[in-house]
């Protein structure tokens, strides 16, 4: 990996350096991505997500210049933004995380086109094409109207995100929805849900209604009899569809949380968000009909198979982020013969790459995601 990636950098600085002062008809694009520190395995798979991008491209007149962002580091970060510049590029695909937003503003007349999810607005000189949670809520919003369900039960950890959660529920139309924020606890966790969904009030329910029954000696009583002692709760709960904001192990706690409170997934529709297709959910997750939204599988298969086949590699699934961003500045500069301001951004048709389609609306990036769940150790459209 590391001999890979020195011969990449190196042609790359190489193209880059000596081509700058020969053509300004070329397309100059920085790329900011963390080299060293901790997430350096991820600088060097965007790195890579980037050749690829530029191999199907096949125009010469891209050069990519990338530099060191390091992680959460300030003067680093300033430092690549700045060499990135004086190279001659005035658009630059990063950062990743919506932390470094604030050092953006000094270079305004510098497009970033930043791979963060965090927030789908256009900020002045910053366009995030991340997948936004404002995006998700908006397909599963869709699907559950489709479903005719209008009971929603939503809920997410108390932590540092909840304000944001909080704000982006806001913008949801669902008819009926109920907020619940649980404690990201598994240990506490398990009881808020049994709380929740009066788990203990419809266990005394069955058992009142078998002692009941047992006292009768007719064919009616005795065959419902045998039907209730299959199951482990008598009675709905209040809900006909969840929505859980989480992911990695605090998702899969609440999943088994609600599945021991006895919920059923046949008659509760349940959704999720934060999904690249992991399937570990097929091992861990007690709940068999999980929905959510994400990007186009199709394309995101294709795309792992060729960068495996490339590099003998697995990419970060963030990273057909950074091929799309390439695509997508490359679009851009292609049609208006340049690139001028961030409004060259601003076009009104709709633009289908391997994410998905997603358009500039509204002052913002929203991408149409399809839906998908969980079936038969597959994930499936829905």
């Amino acid at each position: 990996m590391t001999k890979i990636i020195i011969i990449f950098l190196s042609y790359i600085f190489i193209l880059s350096n000596s081509s700058l002062a020969a053509d300004d008809k070329k397309l100059r694009v920085g790329l900011l991505a963390p080299f060293s520190g901790e997430h350096k395995n991820l600088g060097e798979s965007l790195l890579l997500s980037t050749q690829l991008a530029l191999d199907e491209i096949d125009d010469e007149n891209i050069i990519i210049i990338p530099r060191d962002s390091g992680t959460d580091d300030k003067d680093k970060l300033n430092l690549a933004i700045k060499e990135i510049i004086n190279n001659g590029a005035k658009i630059i695909i990063g950062p990743m995380s919506s932390s470094s937003f604030n050092e953006l503003g000094k270079y305004r007349d510098t497009i970033f086109i930043s791979l963060s999810n965090k927030e789908p607005k256009i900020s002045n000189n910053v366009i995030n094409i991340g997948i936004s949670l404002e995006s998700q809520l908006q397909a599963i919003e869709k699907f559950l109207v489709s479903q005719n369900k209008n009971k929603t039960l939503i809920l997410y950890p108390k932590n540092e995100y909840e304000k944001f959660i909080d704000k982006k529920i806001k913008l949801l139309k669902l008819d009926d929805n109920k907020i619940f924020k649980y404690n990201p606890d598994p240990r506490i966790l398990t009881g808020e849900i049994e709380k929740l969904t009066q788990y203990n009030q419809r266990k005394n329910n069955l058992e009142i209604r078998k002692n009941f029954l047992k006292k009768k000696d007719d064919e009616k009583s005795k065959n419902e009899l045998k039907v209730l002692d299959q199951l482990y709760t008598l009675g709905s709960v209040k809900f006909d569809s969840i929505i859980v904001i989480d992911f990695e192990n605090s998702l899969k706690s609440v999943l088994a949380s609600l599945v021991f409170s006895d919920v059923d997934d046949e008659s509760v529709v349940f959704t999720t968000v934060n999904q690249w297709f992991d399937e570990s959910m097929f091992r861990e997750n007690s709940v068999k009909n999980l929905y959510f939204p994400s990007v186009d599988i199709k394309q995101f298969k294709k795309y792992n198979e060729n960068y495996y086949k490339t590099f003998s590699l697995k990419p970060d699934e963030i990273t057909i982020l950074s091929y799309d961003a390439l695509g997508l500045i490359y679009y851009i500069w292609s049609k208006n013969n340049g690139i001028k301001t961030i409004n060259d951004f601003f076009i009104k048709q709709k633009i289908k790459g391997k994410i998905g389609t997603f358009e500039f609306k509204d002052n913002r990036v929203l991408q149409q995601l399809k839906m998908y769940k969980t079936e038969n150790n597959k994930f499936k459209e829905f």
